[in-house]
């Protein structure tokens, strides 16, 4: 007798991601630039007010969402910026002070553009993570190496944080399969507007 076999969650985690990653490679420019906007704004309003809050944003890798628009947005409020850095395989980022003027090094196997060693490091209040993937029940999928899921566990250990998805819409799913070292999102923000999870401070946001 045949014994039936299921999918490990890594292995439908793994294809979600390449059905995810397929269709954001489909939008073409034009639509990946028009949404970008959009989402700078629905962001800019979930994470008001923010006055004197430091935001981690991501620098973007290959055909991601594009952060340009928000860290402008965020700016032109006096709003301090960060970006993360890989200190070490499978340790949690850390986050330096992003200056508008400051150059950025290309760091790493994809040359991600990274604040210099000598930038400050803070800890953020808001952390704007990538994904591959993400559902309504405030789980993403990430690129595979866990860096998000261990930052976000240590950041929450540290001091009260808010953590938002931001994506395109084509990257959501039905249903991600749940793990233990999974890091629950408090929001997720895409270019069809914000949308609260029930993270601890989800429940005060703005839709």
């Amino acid at each position: 007798m045949a014994t039936l076999s299921f999918p490990t969650p890594r292995a439908q985690k793994a294809r979600l991601r390449s059905e995810a990653l397929s269709r954001r490679a489909a939008m073409g420019q034009a639509m990946r630039t028009q949404a970008s906007e959009a989402a700078a704004a629905a962001a800019f309003g979930a994470l008001s007010p923010v006055l004197g809050r430091t935001v981690a944003l991501f620098a973007p890798f290959g055909d991601e969402i594009d952060t340009a628009p928000l860290a402008r947005r965020l700016r032109e409020v006096g709003v301090a910026l960060a970006l993360p850095v890989i200190v070490g395989r499978d340790r949690p980022l850390i986050f330096r002070l992003w200056h508008m003027d400051d150059p950025l090094v290309p760091t790493g196997a994809y040359a991600i553009p990274t604040p210099q060693a000598h930038a400050p490091d803070v800890l953020p209040d808001d952390v704007i993570v990538p994904l591959a993937v993400f559902d309504r029940a405030g789980a993403r999928i990430g690129y595979g190496a866990g860096y998000y899921d261990r930052t976000l566990a240590l950041l929450r250990r540290q001091k009260p944080i808010r953590a938002f998805g931001l994506a395109f819409a084509c990257q959501e799913t039905d249903a991600i399969p749940a793990e233990p070292h999974d890091e629950p999102l408090d929001g997720m923000i895409t270019e069809a507007g914000f949308f609260p999870f029930g993270g601890s401070h989800a429940h005060s946001l703005p839709r």
